[in-house]
């Protein structure tokens, strides 16, 4: 399975899975392109990115609230905990 999250402003909207034959049953960066291709057919709009589920490109498996710096996915900060003392 391929993995692709929209992106909006720089920001991850959606994460969607497609299958690897709509993908052209290739490896990335040659599968984003035809699984860009296969999203589109199906009248999803706008900027799509592939993410790896094993982050073994672009960073980080993307998840809605990423951010997208034009190369890789970056999770946001976490919150500080504030301990009780």
């Amino acid at each position: 399975m391929a993995h692709f999250a929209k992106v909006e402003n720089g920001v991850v909207t959606n994460v969607l899975v497609v299958a690897n034959s709509d993908c052209g049953g290739g490896e990335f960066p040659d599968s984003e392109v035809v699984g860009q291709e296969f999203l589109a057919s199906l009248g999803l709009t706008g900027e799509w990115k592939q993410t790896s589920y094993h982050a073994n490109f672009r960073g980080c498996y993307a998840s809605i609230g990423f951010t997208f710096d034009g190369t890789d996915f970056v999770a946001p900060p976490s919150p500080e905990i504030e301990s009780e003392v």
